[in-house]
């Protein structure tokens, strides 16, 4: 079983830069090659600032490379959780920002013909409990009474057409949701950063950031280096280097196994339109087909990331949950096993703003690859002088508290994950 990202193997000549011949003072330093530090790097360069990202790593190195490449409509808040909190005219729009991120991510796909299997599939999430499948009706109604957008809705009799399953007690099925290689896709971005006229240097990690008589100083093994702005896109990722943003941005583990390469015949009986899918659990699973036939089956299988021991007892957990959804495929071999980070906020949205100067989005909480490429390019458009006014562009982004972090590290999350665990038994 390979321990790494099923979709780094699919990229056969991944781009890749270095720090030489990057010049020592910039317009615009860019912290983290992932789908929002690029995304902004694009913007910027295509406006004309010299700008460079730093990657500790190499591109796509975090989520941009680790996720099942989900592009989801909506946002992690259900609908009436968002028309509860901020009203029926302000959750209309936030919802709409969804979509209008995966506009916009279609247009980058086009615009800068990025080769990454992107599909517009629509995705299904499955009712783990037959009172799940009621709320979905609820949901339904409410999206298009206050939202003006429809769904459809199948009972567990109906849901053989979307889902060869057994486990779950119907589906909700919106169409507007899409899937790509999210590797390709990073790749892809990072090539069009590039063209536009941006210097990537992997390997470069950024060990300290200090205010400067003209803008900021960036510590780096590279050496110096001077910008009137930074940008932090770390996400979930965010270290010590940005201790106020890593108190605002909470990782997650999510781990995901894929199997080897089905039949055509037993693909298409488990997800016979390809769509993307999850269940309504609050330890949920989430799985879909890639463009070879396999089945990529995920989930929060532990709250922690990064270890070789945390990945392995992570796919053992998923491979008995695939099991159950899927007996079928029992026999079937797993050959890639991976974890990595997802970063919640406190109230589950996404942010973008600036923090002590320095410029930051994320908080995508698992919906990231069309707002997070969306969201990096309004932040991009904003270090450019552009006045937004975007509801999710505030300054104001209160922190958890202190005392729930250790040395940097949220010691309750494996508290919070026994609570959510205890839910979904309850519900």
């Amino acid at each position: 079983m390979n321990e790494y990202p099923y979709w780094r193997d699919t990229v056969p000549q991944p781009v890749s830069d270095s720090h030489a011949d990057i010049p020592n003072r910039v317009d615009v330093a860019i912290v983290g090659a992932g789908y929002t530090g690029l995304s902004a790097a694009r913007q910027l360069a295509r406006a004309g600032a010299t700008v460079v990202v730093f990657e500790a790593e190499g591109i796509g190195f975090g989520a941009s490379s680790r996720n099942a490449g989900q592009v989801l409509a909506g946002l992690k808040l259900d609908p009436a959780v968002l028309v509860a909190r901020y009203g029926a005219a302000h959750a209309r729009r936030l919802f709409q920002i969804s979509l209008e991120a995966i506009d916009a991510l279609e247009r980058v796909i086009a615009d800068e013909s990025i080769a990454c299997d992107y599909e517009q599939v629509g995705h299904l999430q499955a009712a783990a409990r037959p009172s799940h499948l009621a709320a979905f009706r609820e949901e339904q109604a409410l999206l298009a009474r206050v939202f003006g957008h429809r769904v459809a809705v199948l009972s567990a009799s109906e849901q053989r057409a979307e889902l060869g399953s057994t486990a779950y007690h119907g589906v909700m099925v919106d169409e507007r949701s899409g899937a790509l290689n999210p590797a390709r896709f990073v790749d892809g971005l990072a090539r069009a950063a590039c063209r536009a006229g941006a210097r990537i240097a992997t390997g470069v990690a950024v060990r300290r950031i200090d205010r400067a008589t003209s803008g900021w100083k960036l510590d780096t093994p590279a050496g110096p280096f001077d910008a009137a702005d930074v940008l932090l896109a770390t996400n979930a990722y965010t270290n010590g280097v940005a201790p106020a943003l890593q108190r605002r941005f909470v990782p997650i583990g999510s781990y995901i196994i894929v199997t080897e390469p089905l039949s055509p015949a037993d693909a298409a009986a488990i997800l016979p339109r390809r769509r993307t899918a999850f269940d309504s659990k609050n330890f949920l699973f989430y799985f879909r087909l890639t463009a070879d036939h396999r089945l990529l089956f995920g989930g929060r299988a532990e709250f922690s990331a990064g270890t070789p021991e945390s990945t392995r007892r992570a796919a053992a957990i998923l491979r008995q949950g695939l099991t159950r959804v899927f007996p079928d495929l029992a026999s079937v071999r797993v050959e890639y096993a991976w974890g990595g980070r997802v970063a919640f906020t406190r109230d589950q949205m996404p942010h973008a703003g600036r923090l002590d100067g320095l410029h930051y989005a994320g908080g995508y909480c698992g919906h990231g690859v069309a707002m997070a490429t969306y969201l990096g390019a309004i932040v991009g458009r904003r270090i450019a002088g552009e006045a937004i006014e975007h509801p999710l562009v505030d300054d104001h982004f209160p922190p958890l508290p202190s005392w729930l972090f250790l040395k940097g590290t949220p010691w309750f999350l494996p508290l919070a994950g026994a609570y959510y665990q205890v839910m979904d038994w309850l519900r």
